[in-house]
């Protein structure tokens, strides 16, 4: 397990990180979904004790990074954006000289490089020189490397950037593969990579954290209860005031539809409200003609966009 707490990173006045704080439970996936600069590589990087914060402190399987960063980094793989690789060697040379420097015992390391390779599907390339291969296969090794001494944590910064589709589809089971053994935390900026890859998404936005569960959760977490989209005859100020006395109403938003004499309104509501009902509720009092009613749940992306208006508004 991993346990964040409170942390906080100045550069000079440059504020990285505020009081974040967050969990990764054992044998899991965290996203760290935020825009560039929010603060993630800054996270990762005091979790793998790269640098020390300014304040707070995090634990990894119980160790703390100010008082056991050695015994931290033996447990612990990390793979920056990256990945840390010599160009001119050969794959497996470059592994047997991690294995090495890991400490890893001579008689055992021809058995972690198997394994390894074995994970991360990297057998075909093993002999061929580290800098003719393709961005997909040098992630695969930079996850070989990190994986060598067989971690019980795993760091992953943006581990699918610059990847094509099918490389990315690669590197997210591998990712999911090793989470039956191991504790991840990856960090991206891509919505759909968090949701297709994390068990648990942690939002951070400008060095904070603004939100913390699984996309439904997160959901939840910023009102995301049901939407319908609705498009009757009439006039668009008489159905807006007809629709706006509905309880438990958040958010009726007017959108543009190509059908002559109707209105188009997207209607939102909080948790626990039953806008299907209360919506064709309205439909039948008014005796609308109806041309859609299209019930569906808020998407990731929208949740995402209100947790970060909602974060700026707070800061502001």
């Amino acid at each position: 397990m991993i346990v964040a707490n409170e942390l906080t990173m100045h550069y000079g006045a440059t504020i990285a990180l505020s009081k974040a704080s967050f969990t990764a439970d054992n044998r899991s996936i965290m996203g760290l979904l935020g825009p560039n600069g929010a603060g993630k590589t800054t996270s990762m990087n005091i979790i793998t004790t790269q640098i020390v914060p300014t304040s707070g402190t995090t634990t990894v399987e119980g160790f703390d990074i100010h008082q056991n960063p050695l015994e931290i980094r033996n447990i612990l793989g990390y793979l920056p954006e990256t990945a840390p690789l010599y160009s001119e060697m050969q794959v497996d040379e470059f592994l047997q000289f991690v294995a090495r420097g890991r400490n890893i015992p001579e008689g055992k390391i021809p058995s972690r490089l198997e394994w390894a390779v074995q994970a991360c599907g990297i057998k075909e390339i093993y002999k061929r020189i580290i800098g003719e291969l393709s961005r997909g296969y040098k992630q695969r090794v930079g996850l070989a490397q990190a994986l060598i001494h067989d971690p019980k944590v795993l760091i992953l910064d943006e581990p699918t950037a610059g990847l094509d589709p099918v490389q990315i589809i690669g590197i997210r089971k591998l990712i999911r593969d090793l989470s039956r053994e191991k504790t991840i935390i990856f960090s991206t900026h891509i919505l759909q990579e968090a949701q297709a890859t994390s068990d648990k998404i942690v939002v951070i936005n400008e060095g904070r954290i603004i939100a913390d569960g699984t996309a439904d959760q997160l959901r939840q977490q910023v009102g995301g209860g049901a939407v319908v989209r609705l498009i009757v005859e009439g006039g668009s100020e008489d159905v807006e005031r007809k629709l706006r006395d509905i309880e438990g109403l958040k958010e009726l938003r007017p959108e543009p539809t190509a059908i002559p004499k109707a209105t188009c309104f997207v209607v939102s509501a909080g948790p626990g409200v039953d806008l299907v009902e209360k919506v064709a509720h309205k439909v039948k009092e008014h005796n609308w003609m109806v041309w859609e009613f299209t019930p569906y749940s808020q998407t990731l992306e929208e949740t995402f966009i209100a947790l970060i208006k909602s974060s700026l508004r707070k800061a502001g």
